[in-house]
């Protein structure tokens, strides 16, 4: 008996353990409250508080006072799926998958002198849970999924003249995610699924890097480059259930699983410039090479000889990703002394494509807007809330495995984000 239905899911859960996470599905892929006020629009640019040491390493050399920032960005998604058939023809569509999420973020900056300066940050830039519910039409191309990113930056900027400023962090990252996927019967007048889980985990090294240039006191451009980061997950895969056939051929049980991967880099581009003493516009773009992500090979160790082994030594799925840009427009205006607000308008392509696209990773291009809120009630302390909302094209899943099992589908995908942090200044 053959077992490349099983070989298929197995590939598919573990495909997804980087690319749910690269996707960052319907996270808002907050690192900045206040960025997250003009939809990150001057993002490298803007220098305006301790999370430039995220946005640009640079703009640390703007920050004329030691300053702490911590802050939460929550997401709340919804989901609508119509329009769907495959095998198996019966199943749910609920749409209900991501749960509430909420993403933490710190930073601390100190000016050495008027040209040094260090700090360190911990952010989360990748994390997503999607849990469909029971009996899923699309379970067999994956179910559930949790993948979390945590980077810690320590960070060092040096300011050459009035006009120009560098700063460069190594990133400290971590990653872990558990995917699982239901797996159909193999024995003929069985009805019952199996199941296969996968857990994976590794630490590497990446690193931040940017430059900071002032044409005039209220004009500046911002760019960092972030560079790729090359994994190696180490973890297991478990296949359970009770269907004859799987167990016959030792299919069933706990195995070593790895995969490498190689994240892809970024190059952020942006401007700020104050028209006056209220006004304040930015523009940005970024650049992204998710093409690197062609095909994810999982080496597999620890499988029962015979068919089983023969099929899950090595394997490997397409994902034949491009690459992308993002493009935001914001704008802040100052009240007063006290009180700021905040507005931006982001666009930002998708890297899947509809031969690969799977239900783990179903996004499409998105459109954001933004509206953002500072709070100065003395010269030491901010207070920065924002809210954004953003929606997907409708997005189609024309997703086929190599047994012949389809799930097809569309997506409508929006989010609401909500964000609030206090930075403190001594």
């Amino acid at each position: 008996m053959k077992t490349t239905w099983l070989k298929t899911a197995i590939a598919i859960a573990a495909g997804a353990l980087s690319t749910q996470a690269l996707a960052a599905g319907f996270a808002l892929n907050e690192q900045s409250i206040s960025g997250m006020g003009t939809s990150f629009a001057g993002r490298s640019s803007s220098a305006d508080d301790a999370t430039t040491l995220f946005g640009n390493p640079a703009g640390m050399s703007r920050l004329k006072r030691e300053e702490v920032s911590f802050g939460m960005a929550a997401i709340h998604a919804k989901t609508d799926i119509k329009n769907t058939s495959g095998f198996p023809g019966n199943g749910s569509n609920d749409g209900d998958m991501v749960p509430f999420t909420a993403v933490p973020m710190g930073y601390y900056v100190k000016p050495l002198d008027d040209k040094w300066a260090v700090g360190v940050g911990i952010y989360a830039p990748f994390g997503l849970i999607t849990d469909y519910e029971g009996g899923f039409q699309g379970r067999y191309h994956g179910d559930y999924s949790e993948v979390r990113v945590i980077t810690v930056q320590p960070t060092v900027s040096y300011r050459f003249n009035e006009k120009l400023s560098i700063g460069f962090g190594p990133t400290i990252n971590r990653i872990d995610g558990q995917l699982e996927s239901a797996v159909p019967p193999a024995t003929l007048g069985a009805t019952a699924d199996s199941r296969v889980k996968i857990k994976g985990d590794d630490t590497a090294l990446g690193f931040n890097i940017g430059m900071l240039y002032e044409f005039t006191p209220h004009t500046r451009a911002g760019i960092t480059y972030r560079s790729k980061v090359d994994y190696t997950l180490e973890g297991s895969t478990r296949v359970s259930g009770n269907d004859p056939t799987l167990g016959a051929i030792g299919a069933y049980g706990k195995y070593d699983a790895s995969l490498d991967l190689e994240t892809p880099e970024s190059i952020d581009v942006s401007l700020t410039h104050e028209l006056n003493d209220q006004w304040t516009i930015y523009g940005g773009a970024m650049l992204t090479r998710w093409s690197r992500l062609e095909t994810i090979a999982v080496e597999n160790k620890g499988v029962a000889a015979g068919p089983a082994s023969a099929s899950f030594g090595t394997i490997e799925e397409e994902q034949d990703w491009h690459d992308t840009w993002s493009y935001a427009l914001g704008a802040a205006y100052k009240l007063n002394k006290q009180w700021t607000l905040r507005t931006g308008l982001a666009f930002d392509q998708s890297p899947t494509n509809n031969t690969h696209r799977s239900p783990r990773i179903p996004t499409g291009d998105r459109t954001a807007v933004s509206f953002g809120l500072a709070w100065n009630p003395t010269d030491d302390v901010t207070v920065d809330l924002a809210y954004s909302y953003l929606w997907e094209e409708d997005t189609k899943i024309r997703h086929t495995n190599s047994q012949g099992l389809s799930y097809n589908a569309t997506y409508e995908n929006s989010a609401h984000g909500f964000g609030a942090a206090l930075s403190y200044r001594f």
